[in-house]
């Protein structure tokens, strides 16, 4: 989606959040936008989700790996940036992790981290689980620890094959903001869309292996990982940008990922919900990219492509914490 790959000033990589697919990508968001800033946006479905083949060995090590896998096969010259939402953010982790010498940087919008990440003080973790509702504390819990029985509930709602309200089949205590938009008629019709093509496959499995991986052992803890402050040039660290709302569902987060990621830059919007700033709106769609990428300079021409690595001198990479992931 945005421009062709042989005139991309940006290729920008998006893994998916928990129930959804490549059709979620960014909701909304126009083609105009993404030709304006020379954005070449590739979304794609994560192992047994929409139209991918399950893999129920895969982790994050490999999760990165069809990252760059998907970055070849789709002709992407130079390093890429990856965009993560919601719990989508645990695979942009992974891309910091297992690939930087790929990434160019990272961009999180209201993002999820290991709510039983060791490196939490017990006030963050505290304040992590403490507004989350009943159901969302159950669900993680049976995912680290029983994850068999996440089938019971999985079956009764978004595998039911119904339609639901948003947020009970997430468990989500939604924000004013978050309300008004989920109750629109262009977010259902959008959010029906993307519900159903990543449950075309009728399996399980893929949910309960995604929800496990939110919460069990990542294989590296977030204090392990390498960024750099200023715009991203060749083989020099990747950038981090956190933009954070959504403080009732993870309060702590962005405090915590601050503390032991200095060089992420965080951006707070106290006001926003979990869906409100990413969701149907230019004004914010167009926010996102003038952070990241500074003004808008249009498609480059075919000769030279490696701007998609170097040409962010504007540009931050905005990771945005503290809202909330999907593991429901």
């Amino acid at each position: 989606m945005g421009v062709p790959a042989d005139t991309a000033r940006y290729s920008v990589i998006m893994p998916h959040a928990f129930l959804s697919s490549r059709l979620g990508g960014i909701l909304g968001i126009k083609v105009s936008l993404l030709e304006e800033f020379g954005v070449r946006l590739i979304s794609y479905d994560l192992p047994g989700f929409g139209e991918s083949d399950p893999h129920p060995n895969r982790n994050l090590n490999s999760s990165a790996l069809d990252m760059s896998h998907l970055a070849d096969s789709v002709g992407v010259k130079g390093k890429f940036w990856v965009l993560g939402y919601s719990s989508g953010s645990l695979h942009a982790w992974a891309s910091l992790k297992y690939i930087p010498d790929k990434v160019a940087g990272v961009a999180m919008l209201a993002p999820f981290v290991n709510p039983y990440e060791v490196s939490m003080t017990k006030e963050e973790m505290s304040r992590t689980w403490e507004n989350w509702t009943r159901r969302r504390k159950l669900l993680y819990y049976l995912a680290r620890r029983f994850p068999k029985f996440l089938s019971y509930f999985y079956s009764r709602t978004f595998l039911s094959g119904k339609h639901g309200q948003i947020d009970k089949w997430l468990s989500l205590s939604l924000a004013k903001k978050d309300k008004d938009l989920v109750e629109t008629s262009a977010f259902e019709e959008l959010w029906h869309r993307d519900v159903e093509e990543s449950v075309r496959q009728g399996n399980l499995k893929p949910f309960v292996e995604e929800a496990v991986l939110q919460v069990t052992n990542w294989g590296f803890s977030l204090t392990d990982l390498q960024l750099q402050r200023k715009c991203p040039r060749k083989g020099i660290l990747p950038w981090l940008q956190f933009m954070d709302w959504t403080t009732q569902c993870f309060p702590s987060m962005t405090d915590y990922v601050a503390r032991i990621l200095p060089n992420a830059i965080v951006h707070r919007l106290p006001e926003e919900g979990h869906f409100s700033y990413f969701s149907l709106c230019d004004e914010c769609h167009r926010n996102v990219f003038s952070t990241l990428f500074g003004s808008p300079q249009g498609p480059v021409d075919n000769v030279d492509n490696t701007l998609t690595e170097e040409d962010g001198e504007e540009g931050l990479v905005q990771a945005e914490s503290t809202s909330e992931r999907d593991a429901s």
